[in-house]
């Protein structure tokens, strides 16, 4: 029970984790930190190798590696208290950092939906257009369109946030999930009318930033099936349709997780489902990124067994 008051004095926020498993701290302590290790090795594994290599100095990979970065800031800002909460029980965080938190995860939650916006575009402009591509896809435009979804996507989170922080709270506040999400937070604010116009608003914002990105890739894929379809051989369709797979995957995984955290939104599930979706969406992603594009993309897969066997392992002897 949150203690709602005159008080405006510093407050503090209590997580709550998953409820239905406080007995499975270490378990639960040990599956993240295995994922967290997996997304911080794995992404900065494909940093590294675009960056050294030579032939991935391509469109492409620069905004895979944009994506890459993404992935790490974005656990960054929600698995290592996490992993605090479950090895020490350090649930409680204070109202600034809480806030800090939420802007972290939101904001760049939205920057990815834009950057794979921006990366369906480069796939269009690669299958639809190829003869004007080196043209339209320069460096100066891939780093525009790079940092337009950033900025972009930072800034949309602001106005919503800043309505939060206006919000009463108590001296100390519990929020029903692993981390400061905006709806988690909101329920525990003490005025009934606010909660409901900042959930409603919250939500809404969401589903925007959401669905108006996906509708656009949509759009591009749709472009481009219709491309490849048109391409004589089927050797080219598959060299064409491989180009684009990866991207394709990794949008399916997005917004499955997406659809998931909106479900359990919207039916009356246990508390611990509505936290484990939004858990889900804050990790699947970053997760099965590296995985994807390693396994499914040719060039990057080469790439990686090259840098891990020659530049991490380099023969004792050398011609």
């Amino acid at each position: 029970m949150n203690n709602c008051n005159s008080n405006t004095s510093a407050k503090d926020f209590y997580l709550t984790g998953f409820p239905a498993l406080q007995d499975f701290q270490i378990p639960l302590f040990l599956v993240f930190l295995l994922c967290y290790l997996i997304i911080l090795i794995g992404n900065t594994i494909i940093i590294a190798v675009v960056v050294i290599d030579q032939t991935l100095h391509k469109p492409m990979y620069f905004f895979i590696t944009n994506l890459s970065v993404l992935d790490i800031l974005l656990t960054t800002t929600t698995i290592p208290k996490m992993l605090a909460m479950f090895l020490v029980n350090a649930k409680t965080i204070s109202f600034h950092v809480c806030f800090l938190q939420m802007y972290g995860f939101h904001g760049l939650a939205v920057t990815e939906s834009l950057l794979l916006v921006v990366m369906s575009y480069d796939r269009y402009e690669a299958i639809c257009n190829p003869l004007h591509y080196p043209v339209k896809m320069t460096k100066k435009v891939n780093l525009l369109l790079a940092a337009c979804a950033w900025v972009t996507g930072l800034l949309i989170p602001i106005p919503v946030i800043f309505q939060t922080t206006l919000l009463t709270f108590g001296e100390k506040n519990t929020v029903y999930n692993c981390f400061c999400d905006h709806l988690a937070v909101v329920q525990a604010a003490c005025s009934d009318v606010s909660v409901a116009f900042q959930t409603f608003l919250g939500f809404s914002i969401a589903m925007t930033v959401s669905f108006l990105p996906l509708v656009l890739v949509t759009l591009s894929y749709v472009h481009i099936i219709i491309s490849i379809l048109k391409i004589n051989s089927n050797v080219g369709r598959s060299k064409a349709f491989s180009t684009c797979t990866s991207h394709l995957i990794v949008v399916c995984t997005y917004y499955s997780s997406i659809a998931l955290a909106y479900i359990s939104y919207r039916t009356d599930l246990p508390i611990d489902v509505h936290i484990m979706s939004n858990v889900v969406f804050a990790i699947l992603t970053p997760l099965l990124n590296p995985l994807i594009y390693t396994l499914r993309n040719k060039e990057v897969k080469c790439a990686v067994n090259k840098f891990l066997f020659l530049k991490l392992f380099p023969p004792f002897i050398k011609p």
